[in-house]
């Protein structure tokens, strides 16, 4: 298996490069989670491996609930599919505050002092309320919380998080809301640690693969240790090729990637799972490209993808009824390739359902 091939096969097994999902929460369904930390660029990984998707559509979804967002798996926003956000919380939370504690400790957020905000909260969102975080800052000082530090009422909001106690609201014009997370989704069924884990990892290396069991780690914030016992409780149900020495696992069931027949070239968004998914870039990233990848931990930028490799950047500039998209390409396309490109600005202009502006 080559890393063209490894590539490629992460497109159609992410459902970037074949079978578009009809529904925001199938996406969800399929990959688990997607980071969400940029709103804007969230909606359009989410957009991208959809059916004529648009920005409005998926926010109309995300503001009726259909879709959540909250701090799970790393100390960073996902969307997450109701029906999973209970056993996602429960299996990565206790991993989540081990990280924070460090922050608790230097923003004097004792566990009295968390607990009362816990209490202040609910009882400010009960009976189906949702308010923005200023609207909870000022709840909380009210009550005798002081939270007046930004980065002091981001700890407390982030701790009900992974408690289980808020996620995301509808948007208000441009702000975000916290609703009560047992007020949106109904419950569901527990799940021991090591059958949450197990959950998670056939579904990780399902939609990813074929990936590393340290690619997993890195992905799902999870222990060594749990993620290697994950595996081995799964891996039955999946293949697994060894490459330059280095385990890869992967679903036998999906029929082998044509390199030919795929659309050639993706706008991903800031943070798309194609990046984010992998701590070893190096299938989809030439060397020069993947160590700055690797070093900022992230893709800090919007990525073109051109037959599965990372070729260039991109961004965009929003006008009144029209989007203007400026790249930075850094590895030579053909002819071919320029025309992909810009056929996936025009996907990306319907999306917003905007005209294309020239560069």
């Amino acid at each position: 298996m080559t890393n063209t091939i490894i590539a490629n096969q992460r497109l159609y097994n992410q459902h970037i490069s074949a079978n578009p999902f009809m529904q925001p929460v199938d996406v969800l369904d399929w990959l688990g989670a997607v980071q969400s930390q940029d709103f804007a660029s969230a909606k359009w990984a989410i957009g991208l491996r959809l059916q004529n998707a648009t920005d409005t559509s998926v926010e109309q979804d995300f503001n009726a609930g259909q879709i959540l967002r909250t701090h799970v798996l790393r100390p960073t926003w996902h969307f997450v599919a109701p029906a999973d956000i209970r056993w996602l919380l429960a299996l990565s939370a206790p991993r989540v505050h081990a990280i924070n504690a460090l922050y608790y400790r230097r923003l004097e957020l004792d566990q009295d002092i968390l607990s009362r905000s816990l209490t202040i909260i609910i009882q400010a969102l009960q009976g189906g309320r949702q308010l923005t975080r200023d609207e909870l800052q000022a709840v909380l000082e009210q009550a005798g919380i002081p939270a007046a530090t930004e980065m002091r009422l981001i700890y407390i909001l982030m701790y009900a998080e992974l408690e289980g106690i808020i996620c995301s609201g509808a948007r208000r014009g441009k702000q975000f809301t916290y609703a009560l997370l047992d007020e949106c989704v109904p419950p569901t069924r527990p799940l021991e640690q090591d059958e949450a884990a197990a959950r998670l990892a056939l579904r990780y290396f399902l939609s990813r693969g074929p990936a590393s069991l340290q690619d997993f780690a890195k992905w799902s914030g999870l222990s060594m240790a749990t993620c290697r016992a994950a595996l081995e409780a799964v891996k039955s149900q999946l293949q697994q090729e060894l490459i330059d020495g280095q385990s890869y696992w992967y679903s036998g069931s999906l029929p082998p990637v044509n390199n030919q027949t795929l659309p050639a070239a993706y706008l991903l968004s800031i943070f798309d799972e194609f990046i984010c998914s992998y701590k070893d870039r190096s299938a989809m990233v030439a060397e020069a490209y993947a160590r700055n990848l690797n070093a900022m931990g992230n893709a800090l930028t919007a990525i073109i993808v051109v037959d599965g490799q990372v070729i260039g950047t991109w961004k965009r500039v929003l006008k009144k009824d029209k989007v203007q998209i400026k790249t930075d390409i850094f590895s030579a396309v053909n002819e071919t390739g320029d025309c992909a490109i810009t056929h996936a600005m025009q996907r990306y202009a319907a999306f917003l359902k905007l005209n294309l502006q020239p560069e």
